[in-house]
């Protein structure tokens, strides 16, 4: 059943603002595994140490045989990002990869599509990630690049993103925020310790926000509630228990085709919603992830832990979406900038991951040398319940000169069926082998039992699949000295099969999984306030694609490979006391190899650039409390369709800030004020191809937020 459309009204916020916790509890709080790090000047900090993505436990980004990007909060906040694309610009290995305003986002990481049902954890636990994940609540956002099969199974050769919650914390403050289209946004963030020996801790997150697009016809709104419960049982025993709720919506903006086949539309204003009818419904997505760890410490060198999670999204999606044109222009749109309107209905679209997972960490030294071992069992299941396929055309409209009103399809909504039933069960194990001071291996493996059921739209069983599968992984680590890591890396993955096209041969099937593989070689080093990090990769993965079969039909297949080598850059820190940066830089060449169609051979593949690269800084200034923000992005160019005959432009863009504390009124209080896209910049952000289909957004234009948190 879809999930309950409850509403958290303002008062709901009101209300959190009135609780308040004993005092003096920042002295006798127990502070359970925490999560913040020092660093060398102050809370202001980006630069981060350790991330628990790369493994199964908190670890030193300097002994991660693996690259790894950190989102600590204080970026988070002074960028006064809500979205995950937004956090990720930081990044130079990530782009967007189909990810419309008003819809759920999603990304290529070093030029790999990430797959919504297997790329996405809270807390290293798998979430269905068809929502926007809220942000109020977590305390950093890590980013593994590469295969991640050791850790979490069947996942994308890209990467891997794991949310990390708040967790208990003596805090007591509230945000509100607006922007230049006058949106409202309101958030408290209450937490403390309690009981008799102060072994209970509870950390709330609320917010309401009345989204005010750019773009015409695409504001929304948004509620969110989360809490977090810490209990400190025993010296040895504790429990994590994670609970967030999240409804969304806000009309969705269809993305442009190519012109033709051939052509980039030009002079588009970024304002313009394609396709707008009155009687389009905003996108609705609610959202529930729970989870819960356990924790048992036996010994200084040995515990146990033992964690569930259960993550539901259930989206409604009636839209009016622009498609292909009459005339034979079948996915793309007419040379003139004709389009067709479409009445696109997707109620209950509803999908749920559901996960447990055993582990055993101890540390002991064996035949000379020094172990920190890890083993451990999982199992997952994944579903997938949708209504059959609804898409009716209704009228036409043009780029140029807009749609005019035309009534919606009455055509009727089937009912919803059971699409896909995943079940997934894991044994693991993971050696951390410490040979001296200067070297190391880290040795593991998941063997992985997948038992897999799909139906067709009508509810017709189709692919049943049940494989095994071993996923090695295996690192050599060489130190010369404490603060810097030489690394090279093996790793293994099994990654979800793609869906087939609507307009393919074998529409709606869902192909069996596929292998990829990865090489990789890194070096780390901390130096004098700063992080720098480099990593030589490559990966290989079998292609999926809609081969054109010379008859005007397509077939959705796994055919050919497709192999990506890359150069990764990053350098994080203090270059001042007063002055922090966070840069990287990605050289990507990714190809298509024996896929049985030559034009999609031989260049660069869609939607990835040759060269990315993305700097923020952060600097004080003389007067107390004031600081400037500054960022830019750039972006070589990058082709818009599988054939490589289409091309956008690169480009590169500007974002500055401030940040002012001071006390008002007797609180502590912080101002924020970022202005995106300082120089309003025109170009395309995601040229990529989803469900077969290509589409091209364009980016940002000039965007202003100001922001005012108080601690009270």
């Amino acid at each position: 059943m879809p999930l309950p459309h409850p509403r958290l009204p303002l008062s709901l916020l009101s209300l959190g603002l009135a609780l308040h916790c004993p005092n003096g509890m920042a002295e006798d709080s127990i502070v359970l595994a925490p999560l913040q790090v020092s660093d060398t000047y102050g809370d202001e900090s980006y630069q981060a140490r350790e991330a628990s993505v790369g493994g199964f436990q908190p670890t030193p980004l300097l002994d991660t045989p693996a690259a790894v990007s950190v989102f600590n909060r204080q970026l988070i906040e002074d960028r006064q990002v809500r979205l995950l694309s937004e956090v990720l610009h930081s990044d130079a290995s990530v782009g967007e990869s189909y990810a419309p305003i008003g819809y759920y986002e999603n990304f290529n990481v070093r030029g790999f599509e990430l797959n919504a049902a297997s790329s996405y954890r809270i807390n290293g636990q798998t979430i269905a990630g068809e929502q926007n994940v809220a942000l109020e609540n977590k305390q950093q956002v890590e980013l593994l690049k590469g295969l991640s099969g050791l850790q979490s199974g069947v996942s994308e050769p890209g990467g891997l993103i794991n949310y990390v919650t708040k967790r208990a914390e003596d805090v007591h403050s509230v945000t509100v925020s607006t922007n230049e289209q006058g949106e409202r946004y309101l958030a408290t963030d209450l937490g403390g310790w309690f009981g008799s020996e102060r072994q209970f801790g509870l950390r709330a997150n609320l917010a309401h926000e009345d989204i005010r697009s750019y773009v015409d016809h695409a504001d929304g709104k948004r509620d969110f509630a989360s809490l977090a419960f810490d209990w400190q049982i025993s010296p040895a025993a504790t429990l994590q228990l994670d609970a967030e709720y999240q409804h969304r919506e806000q009309r969705s903006v269809p993305g442009y085709q190519l012109l033709g086949g051939t052509e980039v539309p030009h002079g588009i204003d970024p304002d313009d919603r394609l396709a707008y009818q009155h009687w389009a419904k905003p996108v609705q997505n609610d959202s529930l992830n729970l989870g819960g760890r356990f924790e048992y410490r036996f010994s200084d060198a040995w515990s146990g832990t033992l964690s569930a999670s259960r993550s539901k999204v259930v989206i409604d999606d009636y839209s009016a979406f622009a498609w292909g044109s009459e005339g034979g222009w079948q996915s793309h749109f007419s040379p003139e900038g004709d389009y067709d309107i479409y009445d696109f209905r997707s109620p209950d679209d509803t999908r749920r991951t559901d996960e447990v997972q055993a582990m055993l960490n101890g540390r002991f030294d064996a035949f000379g040398v020094g172990h920190e071992l890890t083993v451990g069992s999982s199992a997952q299941r994944r579903t997938l319940d949708q209504r059959p396929y609804y898409n009716e055309l209704v009228g036409s409209g043009n780029i140029y000169t807009g749609a005019p009103a035309v009534p919606p399809s009455d055509k009727p909504i089937g009912a919803s069926e059971r699409r896909l039933d995943s079940r997934q069960y894991g044994l693991f194990v993971s050696d951390r082998i410490t040979f001296s001071e200067h070297w190391q291996a880290v040795l593991g493996a998941r063997e992985v039992r997948l038992d897999e059921q799909t139906w067709d739209e009508n509810g017709v069983a189709g692919r049943h699949t049940q494989q095994y599968q071993l996923l090695p992984n295996a690192a050599l680590i060489y130190k010369p000295r404490p603060d810097t890591t030489l690394y090279a890396s093996y790793a293994k993955g099994l990654s979800a099969g793609g869906t087939a096209p609507w307009y393919a041969s074998n529409a709606a099937e869902i192909l069996a999984p596929t292998l990829s593989h990865q090489l990789e070689l890194g070096i780390k080093r901390d130096w004098q306030g700063m992080s720098f990090s480099a990593a030589l990769f490559q990966i290989r993965q079998a292609y999926q694609y809609a081969r054109p079969e010379g008859d005007g039909s397509f077939t959705y297949v796994q055919e050919g490979q497709q192999k990506n080598i890359g150069l990764e850059l990053g350098a994080s820190g203090w270059v001042t006391s007063n002055l922090q940066v966070q840069a990287s830089a990605a050289a990507i060449r990714a190809r298509v190899e024996n896929s049985g169609t030559d034009a999609y051979e031989g260049h660069q593949a869609i939607n990835v650039p040759n060269l990315r690269a993305a700097v923020q800084a952060d600097y004080s200034l003389p007067v107390p409390g004031l600081a400037l923000l500054g960022g830019a992005r750039y972006s070589a160019s990058k082709y818009a369709s599988q054939a490589g005959n289409v091309e956008v432009g690169g480009y590169t863009v500007f974002d500055v800030g401030s940040r002012y504390r001071t006390r008002i009124g007797g609180y502590d209080t912080v101002l924020r004020l970022t202005v995106d896209n300082l120089f309003d910049k025109r170009y395309w952000r995601d040229v990529g191809d989803y469900l077969g289909d290509n589409y091209l957004f364009q980016g940002a234009p000039r965007t202003a937020r100001l922001s005012a948190s108080v601690d009270f």
